[in-house]
């Protein structure tokens, strides 16, 4: 057998050091350099005691927002969305998205990032640059309605057109499509109710910020009979093992024992929450819970920065002082949330290096200032790391990135840098 990838001479997270054979996107062959055959393949790299990991996966953002990063910082939330995001959106066009999608994958592909969760507007253009460039992604046609019936109606066709285009099979398999209410504020419940039904009779993901804020939680308190905002959503057959809910700030003991009981993934957005200052996700007690936890950046106006080294970091430093425990959030439990937990949440059979498994990954360089000393890997990736020492990236067992190289990248800043021009005016 002729295999599509040889990478050499890599070291595990066990400290083993293997040569990996990879075969029709999947890792094939994994065996210790000294017991090595020398078995033919199409492309051999020698990763030179590099270390081979499991990639990040970007659980929650809104990619084409690189074009707004700081844009309209140091705002309170509904200020900020109201009189600053949501009137700059509205002058976006479906280029402008293809344009900031190209800027985040490529922001994502240099720190180590090969699936996001998208929740955004002009989707198919979301997924002509993710077709692209190479990388995964379950992209959630967003819609909301906040008075403009035309916008919603608009928002609501390109739901179904993206739906019946994926059911249809003409996207590859490296790209899933999510229902996408934005919130239980801003759908009205017979629309939330709709994408339940939907979400049930096609078996698709719901994708949706739930109880990201005080004043959510407050209002939906009022608005329906004493329900938090995820009894509410449970009201309204949300809440299930299909749902990825955002940020999951505001949540009550018996709201974590809900989401652990019908399965459903909360996504914690540290930074986000932090910069906003939405609160801060109660990790400790959601992990206590049993619950599904996954990490995502958000987007770039919100967090600026589509790292998860920062991510990471900040995610673990919540979790300790949120709780008043130094043990909480610990370094392991982190990076399994960044990566194979966020691999678990979307992609099947991906998120580890071992045989049968989907071939994503990055290859870490160790050698660099900031991971020295090398006591512990993992500590040091989350509490040290840098995007830049991810040297090369593998997404479904071909290279996004070689040696910090990403085919098209000066083209790909240039063109964002001229699109974001409209909005300096």
């Amino acid at each position: 057998m002729i295999y599509d990838l040889l990478l050499k001479n890599a070291r595990l997270l066990n400290g083993d050091v293997v040569n990996v054979y990879v075969a029709n996107g999947r890792f094939a062959k994994i065996v210790p350099v000294s017991a090595d055959e020398g078995q033919p393949s199409v492309k051999c790299f020698d990763c030179n005691g590099m270390a081979l990991l499991p990639p990040f996966y970007n659980c929650h953002t809104h990619v084409p927002m690189t074009l707004l990063r700081g844009f309209s910082d140091d705002q309170e939330l509904f200020t900020w969305l109201n009189d600053h995001i949501w009137p700059a959106e509205a002058r976006l066009t479906g280029e402008d998205v293809y344009n900031g999608t190209r800027l985040a994958i490529l922001e994502m592909i240099k720190s180590g990032t090969v699936f996001f969760n998208e929740h955004y507007y002009f989707t198919p253009e979301i997924i002509r640059a993710v077709e692209e460039m190479g990388v995964r992604c379950c992209v959630a046609p967003c819609y909301l309605n906040v008075g403009n019936a035309e916008a919603t109606a608009r928002q609501k066709a390109e739901m179904e057109f993206v739906r019946n285009a994926w059911k249809r099979g003409e996207y590859g398999d490296r790209i899933m499509v999510a229902e996408g209410p934005h919130a239980i504020y801003t759908v009205p419940e017979a629309d939330l109710r709709e994408v339940a039904e939907r979400s049930a009779a096609n078996g698709m993901l719901i994708h949706t910020h739930l109880a990201e804020t005080k004043t959510e939680f407050d209002d939906c308190m009022k608005q329906h009979g004493g329900m938090t905002p995820f009894q509410y959503a449970d009201a309204c057959g949300l809440v299930n093992e299909r749902a990825r809910f955002a940020h999951s700030v505001w949540m009550t003991d018996d709201d974590r024992a809900l989401a652990k009981e019908k399965g459903a993934v909360l996504v914690y957005n540290a930074t986000s929450n932090l910069k906003l200052c939405s609160g801060m996700f109660n990790f400790k007690a959601a992990d206590k819970a049993g619950c599904r936890i996954v990490l995502g950046t958000d987007g770039c106006a919100s967090n600026n920065a589509h790292s998860f080294f920062s991510e990471m970091k900040i995610a673990a430093l919540v979790a300790k002082i949120q709780s008043g425990d130094p043990t909480a959030g610990a370094a392991e439990r982190i990076f399994r949330a960044a990566t194979t937990d966020g691999a678990k949440a979307f992609v099947a059979d991906a998120g580890e290096i071992a045989v049968g498994k989907v071939a994503d990954a990055m290859l870490v360089n160790t050698d660099l200032p900031f991971m020295v000393g090398d006591y512990n890997l993992v500590s040091n990736l989350v509490y040290s790391g840098e995007s830049s020492c991810v040297d090369s990236l593998i997404c479904n067992g071909r290279f996004l990135m070689e040696h910090r190289r990403v085919e098209g990248e000066e083209e790909i800043i240039a063109t964002a840098k001229k699109t974001c021009d409209k909005f300096r005016k």
